[in-house]
């Protein structure tokens, strides 16, 4: 068998390079890997390789990939590498073959669409990608050798898809400029700065949740900064023990605060306690002084062992992965299964008969650590030291939110301890989170449909809204005998809008707390989106107020420059830049769209306010997947970013979720906050997936996008849609109507998991089986082949929306086209003759919405699709 890389070999001396030998040999995957490396040789270009027969096939791409299927980017071919080149990053000295700089700027799974080595062959080779930033439908295309060439040179063409951007002029290449393995710009690589890449061929360098924030581990392999050394300490005051003192608590801020001198711990959702320990007993107690001990006995008994003094933690239940889970939490102290429960420790007040309170954090966590390092193997399983991070916060914030953790603490290393809500600690959360009070609930009798619930606002309960998810089975069985023991005659509720009384409402006396994750509260002060946690007991129900996140910059500058702040009051300060949800928006006046139709632009503020207005709509059809963003920073007029993965210094308050075979996190928008961060950078467009809720790989609707031909009248697309609502409603599917903001209509049936599970593969064919018998029943009308020669005149039946990683523009979504048209959902009654797709615009769109009905049954009206496909093909 020939040697396929011989000629690697014979090109490189490797005493002088580092780069792979090809001795290790890498283990094959069940899938094909691809790697695309950036490379400052001679010239700049992008080496594109893709895996086959055990090395890879090489290509350089001198002016890097495109999105753009219009592009056809010059790709020559070059020798064969060594599969275990796939996780070289580095310098190849000068002098050497390719001497320059080398990084890993893509790497993914690659899947031919046919036999490879016959395509190969013939000088065609289609496939699709699954990278981290290159995804979808390809092709490789071998142009004919010019005489005295000696390597063939092929083109690398983007196909129309889900993935393809129209115009994309090389942007994707100049907006994403570090690595994908280390985050290092070429200048770093070149400085042999910063961390080494992971490795990915091989599957080492895997990170864990508990890699992240349970560090009573001998060595914090992953920690950013070096581990605290205690400086010279003060003469610290002898003083008794005292029973308890008030914790130090931390306000709530938008985004962990910038800079340095910060500590950035996990935030744990469980119980705020404090561990007293003197002469080898135990006591906890709540943050309000109640004793505890005998409900978190094991931990209790554990910590005896510690050296007499005071410390502030938190218990927590784990999950299988880990992480706090406060449910579990809840149900161990229920039933009184609390042996597996875990006490972390992140401070420490008194020590061996001293008072540390006036030490900085930094020096108290370095005496708290050593003492439980000091305790040894013997106490790991429920006493744990809580390490910190100093990078920056955002960061910190983001990785805690990818692993489903509650947020951050972000703490002054140089502070004192201090019994109060101050500015020195500072919490960020992934996900809303608030603490009620229960004033009722709805079900009939041993039943609990919904929480009716409440916050104080001076001596009064004020109804904060309806809580109607989050109950399963074993939550119910324990909470709905509490509510029965508070059951109560009359409404506690005060204020505008508090519930009357109707069947099935029952009135409870505010005594019981609940822990619910929301979406913020409307502009009514309404709960939104709720759903219960658990129920609280460390917290009387008087002292449960409404609490929004503050700017954190606010929060920095009242504690870091009293003196600048309080000169700008006294001189009269004008109004700060406006805050719209919790997000402080920059250059608030940047014209996005020049002309709205009246000669007037439409700004950032005004996009930030559009999407406050409609988004308790459009959550629900964005919320829970994956979403793409069209971000136009200098306006529809100026250059445009498509963006699916968040890029360094993102907001906090967008969600990262891994979907399967994609290294990369992608963008998710769980939070309605988050729109209002997309806007601040100029997303103006939303393409979220089309699947299940959480569940990337289940299908949750099909979209049916009628894409007409220049010239075709509107009337016609009228007539499209409501013929592929005719074959839906013969399949027994319901179906709805959208605008797109452009040309077009969009027909969308909302899918459930029926019997069986239908994957992306089974819906992508149903869906182009549709479109395929509407299109045999009228050629003349309709195509479902997406070449432009063949769309002449007809229109473009549209099934591609309805692949796993393919995406629609949202319903409300505005776009990126001249007058600020947005894609409207529409009643199937508008759907005729008159209908105007671009009466509906972010000025016109609020008004709307206020009005229609449209879509309002969307939930309702999901259907399995295992019995449409049987119905397709008995017909």
């Amino acid at each position: 068998m020939p040697d396929k890389l011989a000629r690697y070999r014979a090109m490189r001396d490797f005493s002088q390079t580092a780069e792979p030998d090809s001795a290790e040999k890498t283990k094959a995957s069940k899938r094909l890997r691809f790697v695309i490396q950036k490379h400052a040789a001679t010239r700049l270009h992008y080496d594109f390789r893709l895996e086959l027969d055990g090395v890879f096939l090489s290509w350089a791409v001198t002016r890097g990939p495109s999105l753009d299927p219009a592009d056809r980017r010059l790709a020559v071919q070059t020798e064969d590498h060594p599969l275990d080149y796939g996780d070289f990053e580095g310098t190849i000295p000068k002098g050497q073959y390719g001497g320059g700089t080398v990084m890993l700027w893509d790497r993914g799974y690659w899947e031919p669409e046919g036999d490879p080595k016959a395509m190969l062959k013939s000088g065609d080779l289609k496939f699709t990608l699954d990278g981290e930033r290159l995804k979808g439908s390809w092709v490789l295309v071998r142009m004919k050798r010019r005489a005295g060439e000696k390597r063939d040179n092929w083109l690398l063409i983007k196909h129309h898809d889900g993935w393809s951007v129209e115009a994309d002029g090389g942007a994707l290449v100049d907006e994403e400029t570090t690595s994908i393995a280390s985050g290092r710009a070429m200048e770093d690589i070149a400085a042999g700065k910063g961390k080494a890449p992971s490795r990915f061929m091989t599957g080492k360098g895997r990170t864990t949740a508990n890699d992240v924030w349970q560090s009573n581990r001998a060595e914090a392999q992953d920690k950013p900064s070096a581990p605290l050394k205690a400086a010279p300490a003060p003469k610290l005051r002898a003083a008794a023990l005292p029973g308890f003192v008030p914790p130090q608590l931390a306000k709530s801020v938008d985004r962990p605060p910038p800079g340095s001198g910060w500590g950035h711990e996990i935030k744990f959702d469980g119980y705020r306690l404090q561990l007293r320990v003197e002469k080898g007993k135990a006591t906890l107690k709540t943050r309000k002084g109640l004793d505890w001990t005998e409900k978190f006995r094991a931990i209790a008994r554990d910590a005896a062992a510690l050296p007499d003094g005071l410390y502030d933690g938190e218990a927590c239940a784990l999950d299988a992965q880990g992480s706090p889970d406060f449910p579990a939490l809840q149900a161990a102290l229920s039933d009184g299964k609390t042996d597996d429960l875990v006490f972390f420790a992140f401070d420490a007040l008194f020590l061996a008969g001293e008072d540390l309170r006036e030490l900085p954090l930094n020096e108290r966590k370095a005496q708290l650590g050593a003492v439980i390092k000091a305790a040894g193997k013997a106490l790991e399983r429920r006493i744990r030291y809580v390490d910190h991070f100093e990078t920056a916060g955002d960061a910190v914030l983001q990785s805690a939110c990818r692993m489903s953790l509650e947020g951050i603490v972000s703490k002054r290393l140089d502070a004192p301890y201090r019994s109060d809500r101050g500015e020195v600690w500072l919490k960020s959360k992934c996900r809303a989170g608030h603490e009620v009070v229960i004033g009722g609930w709805t079900g009939e009798r041993g039943q609990l449909r919904s929480l009716l619930v409440g916050v104080n606002r001076g001596d009064k309960l004020v109804y904060v809204g309806r809580v109607g998810t989050g109950f399963g089975r074993d939550k119910v069985g324990r909470v709905l005998p509490r509510l029965e023991k508070v059951e109560a005659d009359k409404s506690p509720f005060s204020g505008p809008g508090a519930p009357r009384k109707e069947a099935n409402v029952h009135w409870a006396r505010p005594e019981l707390v609940a822990e619910i994750e929301f979406a913020g509260f409307t502009g009514s002060g309404m709960v939104r989106q709720g759903a219960f946690k658990g129920l609280r007991e460390d917290k009387p129900a008087r002292e449960v107020e409404a609490e929004t996140p503050e700017p954190v910059d606010k929060a920095e500058l009242a504690r870091l420059k009293p003196a600048a702040k309080g000169a700008a009051a006294a001189r009269g300060s004008k109004a700060g830049p406006p805050v719209v949800m919790g997000v402080t928006l920059s250059s608030p006046d940047k014209a996005l769209w020049p002309d709205d139709g009246q000669g007037q632009p439409i700004t950032k503020l005004e996009l930030a306010q559009y999407l406050e207005a409609v988004g308790p709509w459009m959550m629900q059809h964005i919320k829970g997947r994956p979403c793409s963003i069209i971000r136009t920073p200098d306006g529809i007029g100026g250059e445009r970013f498509f963006q699916r993965h968040l890029g360094k210094g993102a907001s906090a308050l967008l969600t990262e979720v891994k979907v399967f075979g994609d290294h990369q996190p992608y963008l998710q928008v769980d939070r309605i906050e988050a729109l209002a961060a997309l806007a601040q950078i100029s997303a103006v467009e939303f393409h979220p997936w089309n699947c299940q809720p959480n569940q990337p790989e289940v299908p949750g609707r099909l979209v049916f996008d009628l894409d007409p031909d220049e010239g075709i009248p509107f009337e016609r697309v009228i007539e499209a849609a409501r013929e592929v609502k005719a074959r839906l409603d013969a399949l027994g599917l319901e179906s709805f109507c959208k605008t797109t903001g452009g040309k077009g209509l969009h027909v969308v049936t909302p899918l459930k998991d029926g019997k069986g599970k239908t994957d992306w593969k089974t819906a992508k064919a149903f869906a182009q089986d549709v479109c395929l018998a509407i299109a045999a029943d009228a050629p003349d009308r309709y195509v479902v082949n997406m070449a432009k020669a063949k769309r002449v005149g007809r229109i473009f039946l549209d099934y591609l929306r309805n692949d796993r990683m393919s995406t629609a523009v949202a319903p409300l979504s505005p776009r990126a086209r001249p007058l600020a048209p947005v894609s409207f959902p529409l009643n199937w009654t508008q759907v005729k003759s008159g209908l105007d797709p671009k009466a509906w615009t972010i000025r016109t769109a609020p008004a709307a919405l206020k009005k229609t009905k449209a879509w309002s049954d969307y939930c309702d009206a999901e259907r399995p699709l295992v019995d449409a496909i049987r119905k397709l093909k008995k017909g």
